[in-house]
């Protein structure tokens, strides 16, 4: 297969393989109060199946690259999207929490190889030159994911059972099938390395037993005293996995691409930045839904503003970064994402729809910008021969964002709610209000990280201009 017949398919190929992915995630949210009525449990206690698919991916993406690098990008890739495929078949015949929890975490499995390796053959086709540009138009097909299912899923959820919202990815995934089998370049490792089984064992228990403890804070399982025993575990867990990664000589995650100004500061910023967005998913509809009283395919309509802003900003990123630079955009536009999310406290049955729109309108073209600069500048410095690994450490360390965010997100919202019942609907959006608050605080404080950076960062992504890639 020709390089130029590569490049003109391969982000095709990623991108519907995004649009499944994004459209099962957004289509969930939305049905999340119809769920809980139909298998009897309170809509913040379905949290447990959202978080539990990001979690697997927190913990399945570490040893993706790894798995690419030994089987080859195209075989990983297909496994991966047959994988996300049977178990959305079988979340659509789950009949409980614990059964819908399990097939969650298979589709999570999927995802983990699917979303890295999709993203590594990406880096390894396209020059730092056409990075930007190929990521982007990877991301806008797969933007239409977000724009149709929270309308769909509203409608569905409105005429038809949740479970249909589920079956929606089968043929979808039929066609990314046959799109990776044709046209998805095989990629492998430039040297053989062996799994680095204890450092997996290490983060990704670390990982699972943190997002779980953040998962049931505040519900009363454990006491306080347990809790914190296995916090304190997590956390030595992690700090294990740290010492171990510098004391063996092929190391599940190498730290020390850290050492890179630009991956450092895109990961770690990036990182507490996702803690304020990685809420917002899951919040908003509950606001549209039990706060304002809203049917489901009205609070779908409300979450599509925000899709059709971020492809339309993906039009519009590559410019405003070679004309303004990394450093100033992040910085400005981090603020703003918080700004956005403040914003959302002071909505309410009173506030008129278009303003809603234009909130929405808002917050979709900001945090657009905001990944499109991360994803690009992480891998501005970095060497072909690493690319794999800075694959698999920014996804891992995203997904585990965007996991600890949604926790964080529904715990804030159950510690403002306290003991007054979710059917009160003034105590209901009276605590997302708050939270709204305070992840909006949380995201404009993460922009004190961009202020590392250097006016030249990035130059040789928007540029062609190599930078100083270290610290």
């Amino acid at each position: 297969m020709s390089d130029l017949k590569v490049k003109s398919y391969l982000p095709w190929v990623v991108a519907i393989a995004l649009f499944m992915e994004q459209l099962d995630a957004t289509i969930l949210n939305t049905a999340i109060p119809s769920m809980a009525a139909s298998l009897q449990v309170t809509p913040l206690s379905l949290k447990a199946a959202v978080t539990s698919y990001i979690l697997s991916l927190a913990v399945g993406i570490p040893v993706s690259g790894w798995i690419a690098d030994r089987f080859g990008t195209r075989r990983v890739f297909g496994f991966a999207v047959a994988i996300f495929t049977v178990a959305s078949v079988l979340s659509g015949l789950a009949v409980s929490v614990p059964m819908l929890v399990a097939t969650r975490i298979l589709q999570g499995i999927g995802a983990a190889m699917m979303m890295p390796v999709g993203r590594l053959a990406i880096i390894r086709t396209f020059p730092k030159t056409e990075l930007l540009t190929a990521m982007n138009f990877v991301i806008i097909p797969a933007l239409i994911g977000p724009l149709l299912g929270p309308t769909v899923g509203g409608l569905i959820v409105h005429w038809l059972s949740w479970r249909v919202i589920f079956f929606i990815n089968v043929p979808v995934g039929i066609i990314a099938l046959w799109l990776a089998y044709r046209h998805m370049p095989d990629y492998y490792g430039t040297e053989e390395r062996p799994l680095d089984v204890v450092g997996l064992v290490l983060f990704g228990t670390g990982t699972a037993l943190l997002s779980w403890l953040l998962e049931i804070f505040g519900e009363h399982r454990l006491d306080i005293t347990s809790e914190s025993v296995l916090f304190i575990i997590s956390l030595i867990l992690l700090a294990a996995y740290g010492w171990h990664s510098q004391h063996t000589p092929y190391p599940l995650l190498r730290l020390n691409l850290f050492q890179i100004r630009t991956f450092r500061v895109s990961i770690v910023g990036g990182f507490v930045t996702r803690l304020g967005i990685g809420g917002l998913p899951f919040l908003l509809p509950l606001l549209y839904q039990l706060g304002l009283g809203l049917p489901a395919w009205q609070s779908g309509l409300l979450m599509m503003p925000a899709a059709a802003a971020a492809m339309g900003m993906k039009l519009i990123a590559r410019h405003l970064l070679r004309q303004f630079g990394y450093r100033k955009i992040l910085i400005t536009n981090t603020f703003m994402i918080g700004v956005t999310i403040c914003l959302f406290a002071r909505v309410s049955s009173a506030t008129p729809l278009i303003l809603i729109v234009a909130l929405s309108l808002a917050q979709g073209f900001f945090n657009s910008l905001q990944f499109s600069s991360i994803n690009s500048m992480a891998y501005a410095d970095i060497e072909p021969v690493d690319s794999s690994m800075a694959s698999t450490i920014g996804s891992s360390l995203q997904q585990m964002a965007l996991s600890f965010g949604l926790a964080c997100g529904s715990l804030v919202a159950a510690w403002y709610l306290g003991a007054l019942p979710q059917s009160d609907q003034l105590a209901v959006t009276s605590a997302l209000h708050h939270a709204f608050l305070t992840l909006g605080v949380v995201t404009m404080l993460s922009s004190i990280f961009f202020w590392t950076l250097k006016n030249e960062d990035g130059e040789n992504v928007t540029k062609g201009v190599v930078a100083d890639k270290e610290s």
